[in-house]
């Protein structure tokens, strides 16, 4: 007779055995149908589990985040089951959930097209609206690998041999499909209604590119109807925001395949990237940063000492000089990040306690060798400059530091555009440095840190950084997309094991903090994100062309170059466009083009010694002077804008 204890401490006292969705049922009919999972002492089963013993009982329905993976996971089922209907051939591999949905890999001898995704996808809700049961079986290995023998799927009979003896294998029956999966799973397709297939690419089989290349079908799932075409249109606008199409189309930036993962900036982009450096500097140097560079080539002896080449070595690029060209054999590597190098600085003469802080800025080029199917435009690439800092200091300066970076980091987030962030404190990974000890300090000091400024924030267990504890910054964009882009480290064992010292006040020498901080992440990421979040119509005091100067006619482009010029000599980005095209073909033009001010000049204008001024967006702003307008954009740019 099961005693069932609910999270709101009632008890529930049943004759019999009895099944989660049976409790549900017990307990109300709108659970009962929401129902989808149960936890059973914290550990997540099917919710046709039976229970038979006392315990404690937590019902999952699609609106807990468990819920909706379940859902997700179930819809892949879903998706196979239909597939294999309209294609017996077809032979199934994995199909787990992902961030907003799911995919599932499979082996066709047909490439699927956009109209073959739409039938797939009508058989799923064919399927779903049967209502039928799902049924799971625990089976022994040997008995799933027969099933899937029998049934000609070889990616489904490798998984399951490669299954460790102690865990337990679960055969879902929908209907006459079968699958193999932890679990769990929905008991009945009622739970799949909101749900959609968004496309197909090609994977490896294991994301191994020695292995046979599979097809993947994607797709996504929501609670509800009205979830999932808020999401949709959110995809839709994610696209036309897509900073690699905006980088073709507002001419910023390019890659070809002779540079994998490495940006081609052209002018207009990188009048973006200069701008943005230029501000950060300005910032960086009214909190008391210095900035220096260092080599991008360094000798292994430095990434040994630092632990970065046990640690770290799969992402470096490694060069190497042999005897032809050198009296010895050097091994090098293009750096992958700043910090070791900035502590041979700390290091050059002797430091005492009256130094500290000493705090660093570096715009640091590196390298990281990330796998050719990871890279996306420049969100993920293998050459990126760092608007990295570090600050050495003491254990006691920790709580200042992060009160002055916390600062900084908001005043930039705010001029850029974005009002709020959120904080993630990430603690020691399995593979690290340093013992227990020395994270047990690290962890606490970033903890009080930041408990001390009354600051909310969210603790991600085992996300740190090999060498110490970090703070994360999340950004929210215009679409509600989260970017991790700034982040503050403290490092309590790369000072140590590169032998950084500072004289103390009782004249003894101790091993300062070593604080790894950047607001940006890398100038690429964010320039992606930026463009991104305002659609590729950045703030004016961002734009690589400020204001576009148009005549009307030949007859007034003279004058426009000089209009041009007067702009150019006030410190702004001004271009004249003096084609012979149509005025209202030029307007639109260079509307697509994003240009915060457009400056007509007809035959009137030029008598007049004005320009009629047209803003982003189409809004007529009248006919003025050359004058007025200079003092508008000064102060558009000046309060960055």
């Amino acid at each position: 007779m099961p005693n069932i204890t609910l999270p709101d401490n009632s008890v529930r006292n049943f004759e019999n055995p009895i099944s989660i969705d049976e409790v549900a049922k017990d307990i109300g009919s709108g659970l009962a149908k929401a129902t989808v999972a149960g936890r059973i002492n914290g550990n997540l089963v099917d919710a046709s589990e039976v229970i038979d013993q006392d315990c404690s009982l937590e019902i999952v329905t699609v609106s807990d985040d468990d819920g909706l993976e379940i859902v997700r996971h179930s819809c892949a089922h879903l998706l196979a089951h239909a597939l294999k209907q309209l294609y017996p051939k077809a032979q199934m591999a994995i199909g787990p959930v992902i961030k907003d949905g799911f995919y599932y890999d499979i082996k066709l001898d047909k490439n699927l097209s956009d109209e073959d995704l739409k039938a797939i996808e009508a058989r799923m809700r064919k399927l779903a609206k049967t209502n039928y049961d799902v049924i799971r079986e625990v089976v022994s290995q040997k008995k799933a690998i027969e099933t899937f023998k029998d049934r000609n799927e070889p990616y489904k009979v490798n998984l399951a041999e490669e299954i460790p003896d102690e865990e337990i294998i679960a055969l879902y029956h929908h209907e006459e499909y079968i699958d193999m999966c932890r679990g769990p799973h929905v008991t009945n397709m009622r739970h799949l209604k909101a749900f959609k297939l968004t496309k197909v690419s090609g994977a490896y089989w294991r994301g191994d590119s020695k292995n046979e290349m599979l097809q993947r079908i994607y797709g996504t799932a929501w609670p509800s109807s009205k979830e999932l075409d808020a999401y949709l249109l959110q995809q839709e606008e994610a696209e036309k925001r897509d900073h690699r199409k905006l980088g073709r189309q507002l001419d910023l930036f390019h890659f070809q395949e002779e540079a994998p993962g490495m940006v081609f900036w052209h002018p207009k982009g990188w009048s973006i990237y200069s701008s943005l450096k230029d501000f950060i500097k300005s910032k960086q140097d009214e909190y008391g940063y210095q900035e220096i560079n260092t080599p991008q080539i360094v000798d292994r002896k430095l990434w040994e000492a630092s632990g970065h080449w046990d640690k770290y070595r799969e992402n470096m690029f490694i060069t190497e000089i042999d005897e032809e060209h050198a009296n010895e054999k050097r091994t090098n590597a293009l750096k992958p990040m700043n910090c070791p190098c900035h502590v041979q600085i700390f290091n050059q003469g002797l430091r005492s306690y009256r130094d500290l802080p000493i705090r660093f800025s570096e715009f640091g080029s590196c390298h990281r060798y990330e796998a050719s199917g990871t890279l996306h435009g420049l969100m993920r690439v293998r050459g990126f400059t760092q608007d990295d800092g570090h600050i050495f200091c003491t254990e006691d300066q920790i709580q200042e530091e992060t009160k002055k970076f916390i600062e900084l980091l908001s005043e930039i987030y705010s001029v850029l555009g974005f009002g709020a962030f959120e904080i993630k404190l990430s603690t020691r990974p399995e593979i690290r440095a340093g013992s227990d000890e020395v994270w047990d300090k690290a962890e606490l000091a970033l903890e009080n840190a930041i408990n001390n400024l009354g600051l909310p924030y969210e603790v991600v267990e085992g996300d740190g950084a090999f060498y110490g504890p970090k703070l994360d910054f999340v950004l929210i964009d215009a679409l509600g997309r989260e970017w991790q882009c700034g982040t503050f480290q403290a490092d309590f064992i790369l000072p140590e094991r590169l032998d950084a010292k500072f004289v103390g006040s009782d004249s003894e020498r101790y091993h300062p903090v070593m604080i790894h901080r950047a607001v940006l992440g890398s100038f690429e990421r964010f320039i992606g994100v930026l463009i991104e979040h305002y659609g590729g119509a950045l703030p004016t005091w961002l734009s690589p062309i400020q204001a576009e100067i148009l005549n009307i006619t030949d007859k007034q482009g003279e004058y426009c170059e000089k209009i041009a010029d007067l702009l150019k000599k006030s410190g702004f980005r001004a271009h004249s466009d003096l084609r012979n095209e149509k005025i209202t073909y030029k307007i639109r033009d260079h509307s697509l083009q994003k240009t915060p001010y457009l400056l007509i000049a007809g035959n009137r204008e030029m008598e007049n010694n004005t320009i009629s001024v047209r803003a982003r967006g189409g809004e007529d702003l009248g006919e003025m002077s050359i004058d007025k307008f200079i003092q508008k954009l000064q102060k558009v740019v000046d309060e960055k804008i």
